[in-house]
């Protein structure tokens, strides 16, 4: 349950997650040459089928795909070329793994060939704002779509983001989402929000939103949130390279659990499943 004491589910498919059991962990696999913590890492097709099938044997609940950096200053790529990264490792996977396959991008025409390739759930950075046509994907497949807050574009979301006021924003931003998605034919219990940890976000913002998680409550939707490694972390520990944020991880998981997260999208899934496992007893008391 939330703060609400709303009961929130997420079931599709063969799939069935029940959020007031426990905390979800989705698992970060970047095909890609240069994702921030983890770029060229697994590029390769067989690297990246291994990794997946890694991070279901240490608890993973999802494997989300993603073909194009968002890091940062990151620039566009092709369909095309995104297509070619990531279609070839989901249909790999789609008859090895157990566990749902996402598809982490913001093009419709990207998000259609992957569903059709075996994932299960479109992870959209842009909240459904970049392409017009993507919820009508998840529509038309009845696949579960998470909708994130971000502010500007991956290009330019670093250069001094600001709000007037930060948490009402983001949540005006996600609450429009969802009547996008709404609009599209998306049912409401296939909706899940991510307010977008890093995304057009100071440090400050970062830290303000994974305290203030439970105000995202009201939109009475699974919460996702992602800090796994991010800058923020590194920052607060004097400037610690994206190897050594593992603690710092930890913690900003822990305390977003507590706050109301559902959901975590992390590269560490062995430690977070345990942090998660543990934050999950103190707070349910089960």
């Amino acid at each position: 349950m939330n703060t609400l004491g709303v009961t929130l589910k997420l079931a599709w498919k063969n799939f069935n997650f029940d959020f007031s059991q426990r905390t979800y962990i989705m698992g970060i696999l970047n095909v890609t040459p240069d994702s921030f913590s983890d770029g060229g890492k697994y590029f390769n097709k067989e690297r990246a089928v291994e990794q997946a099938l890694r991070m279901q044997d240490e608890g993973a609940d999802i494997i989300d795909i993603g073909g194009e950096s968002t890091r940062p200053g990151a620039g566009k790529i092709s369909v095309k070329e995104e297509i070619s990264r990531v279609v070839p490792v989901i249909e790999a996977l789609a008859n090895k793994v157990k566990i749902p396959l996402s598809i982490d991008t913001y093009k419709s025409a990207v998000a259609e060939e992957a569903v059709s390739a075996g994932a299960s759930i479109i992870n959209d950075i842009s909240g459904l704002r970049f392409d017009p046509q993507m919820p009508y994907v998840a529509a038309r497949h009845n696949v579960p779509v998470v909708i994130m807050h971000i502010k500007g574009t991956p290009k330019n979301m670093h250069k001094n983001p600001s709000y007037k006021s930060l948490m009402p924003e983001v949540i005006d931003y996600l609450r429009e989402g969802i009547e996008i998605a709404r609009n599209a034919g998306v049912a409401d219990d296939k909706i899940v929000i991510d307010p977008g940890i890093g995304f057009g976000k100071t440090l400050e913002h970062n830290l303000e939103i994974i305290k203030k998680l439970d105000e995202f409550s009201g939109l009475e939707k699974p919460i996702l949130i992602g800090p796994s490694r991010k800058s923020f972390i590194g920052r607060i520990l004097g400037d610690l390279p994206v190897t050594e944020r593992l603690e710092g991880t930890a913690a900003a998981v822990a305390i977003g659990i507590f706050n109301g997260a559902n959901m975590i999208r992390v590269h560490d899934i062995k430690a977070m499943v345990r942090v998660a496992r543990v934050t999950d007893r103190i707070k349910k008391g089960f």
